[in-house]
């Protein structure tokens, strides 16, 4: 008989969750746009919508490796989001303010 994720977890020690819960965490950061789209629950076709493109260009901007800030900003505002840039430097960490839109 399939048990679904819940009834696993519950089977579980604290431990193991908090182990799984990391691990989830860790691959939430490490997906790539599709991924995120899709775990939001939108198709390519309902984010191009609102995005103002057509599915074709949502799915090439999807499988680029290089993408302008902005642009990236958009997808991810369209997903629900908002984007913050982070510098992880050896001095410490610098959040990167100069591409983000102006208030008000």
């Amino acid at each position: 008989m399939k048990k679904n994720f819940n009834e696993l977890r519950k089977g579980m020690g604290s431990e193991r969750v908090a182990q799984a819960d990391i691990r989830a965490k860790e691959m939430m950061a490490e997906m790539l746009l599709a991924e995120i789209r899709k775990q939001t629950g939108l198709t390519q076709e309902e984010l191009a919508e609102s995005l103002g493109i057509k599915q074709p260009s949502l799915s090439k901007l999807e499988a680029q490796t290089d993408i302008q800030v902005s642009t990236l900003q958009r997808l991810i505002e369209a997903l629900g989001g908002s984007l913050e840039l982070i510098a992880h430097l050896p001095n410490g960490d610098v959040r990167i303010t100069q591409f983000m839109p102006k208030a008000g």
